[in-house]
């Protein structure tokens, strides 16, 4: 992060780029050339080969949130390979495989950053709709590339493929965050997951990795092979379903007593 840094005019910016934008909160995309800032010195460019889509992206792209700013490139969970580097980093060459989640940017010596919850930081930057440090407006993974500061990007190991890696970047820690913060990472655990949305497969593949027994609890009577089948859920539960509540409840009631 340079805060001094300054904005370079419009013809002398070098990282020209081609997205696709919302332009206002109707939410249609469509094409858009724009400009990435200049590679900083602490900053990695790289090429974005995969970017999940997460319904945040639909909520800003309509400024549901009341906070969007158009033209507005959404994309979060982007993976790519590294083109280009800062004369300062240090933990990335060109060629590495990539990616960056939903923040860009934050102050780095508040007491959230020093403890590694950057994402509770006053001046976080998220990595579209917002002000950098140097006045550009950040813009999302729905674009061929992307540049940020090398303490936001994280590296996706050569055995995982990008398209997977992906959705780790937001849907990923989203669940992987809570499972470890409540210590529900232990096989004695029994736990249930609500809804097998984009977020609900991945925490019952997350917590099935870690030998955790895993009921999946859905509206949609309709997911229970993916459930048992393909994710390896350990049992389903039709919550519309009256009677399969009553015999869980008194179950796992049975178990407590």
């Amino acid at each position: 992060m340079n805060p001094t840094m300054t904005r370079l005019p419009e013809e002398e910016h070098p990282n020209k780029a081609f997205g696709w934008a919302a332009r206002d909160s109707y939410g249609v995309l469509s094409p858009f050339k724009f400009s990435r800032r200049a590679t900083g010195e602490k900053d990695v460019a790289f090429k974005v080969l995969y970017c999940g889509i997460c319904h945040s992206d639909l909520h800003m792209a309509k400024n549901e949130w009341g906070t969007s700013i158009y033209p507005l490139v959404p994309g979060h969970e982007i993976a790519g390979e590294v083109t280009e580097v800062g004369s300062e980093v240090q933990k990335f060459k060109v060629g590495d495989r990539v990616g960056v989640g939903c923040l860009v940017g934050s102050c780095r010596s508040c007491d959230s950053c020093k403890d590694n919850l950057e994402n509770y930081c006053p001046k976080m930057v998220l990595t579209y709709g917002a002000k950098y440090y140097d006045g550009t407006i950040t813009y999302g993974g729905y674009s061929d590339t992307m540049v940020a500061d090398e303490h936001f990007i994280v590296r996706i190991p050569d055995n995982m493929p990008l398209d997977a890696a992906a959705p780790l970047l937001c849907a990923g820690i989203t669940v992987y965050s809570p499972l470890r913060y409540y210590e529900l990472d232990r096989p004695s655990l029994h736990i249930g997951v609500v809804g097998l949305g984009g977020l609900g497969h991945v925490a019952v593949k997350f917590a099935k990795a870690m030998g955790v027994k895993v009921t999946v609890i859905s509206t949609s009577p309709n997911k229970k092979k993916e459930a048992l089948e393909n994710l390896g859920a350990d049992s389903f539960l039709v919550s519309r379903d009256q009677d399969q509540l009553q015999v869980y409840m008194f179950f796992f009631l049975s178990m407590i007593y």
